[in-house]
C-alpha cells in the first residue's frame, strides 16, 4: 500500500480528479494549501517598491492506493497536472503501513478498496 501526496496548481484540479476517476481511483482527499517552490512566490510592486514574493495557492491531493494502482495514479496526476511550466507541483509517494475502515473494522488492502 502507498500513500500519495500531490501538490498541484488549483486550475488543474478538475482535470486531475477526472483522470483519477477514469482510472477508477475514487478515494481522494483535497485540501487548499499555500506554498512556494522554485518560483519563490509572486513579486508585487506597491508604490514603486518591489515587494518580496508571497506564498501561492496550491491544491494538495492525498490518495491511498494498493500497490497495483500506484503507477496508474501517478500517471493520472501527471497527465492532468502537467503544463510544462515552473510551479506544476510535486508528487510524494510514501509507504503506507496500515489502513483501517472505521465503519467495518476492515484493515489492509481491503480497507483501501
Amino acid at each position: 500500500m502507498k500513500y500519495i501526496i500531490a501538490v498541484i496548481q488549483p486550475y488543474r484540479m478538475e482535470e486531475v480528479l477526472q483522470n483519477l476517476e477514469d482510472k477508477e481511483i475514487h478515494l481522494v482527499t483535497v485540501t487548499s494549501v499555500m506554498g512556494r517552490g522554485r518560483q519563490k512566490g509572486v513579486s508585487t510592486v506597491y508604490r514603486s517598491h518591489k515587494e518580496a514574493g508571497t506564498l501561492l495557492k496550491k491544491i494538495k491531493l492525498e490518495i491511498a492506493v494498493n500497490d497495483d494502482y500506484v503507477k496508474v495514479a501517478i500517471d493520472a496526476i501527471v497527465d492532468g497536472g502537467r503544463t510544462g511550466q515552473i510551479g506544476d507541483g510535486k508528487i510524494f509517494i510514501l509507504d503506507l503501513h496500515e489502513c483501517m475502515r472505521i465503519r467495518t473494522g476492515e484493515t489492509g488492502n481491503i480497507a483501501i478498496g
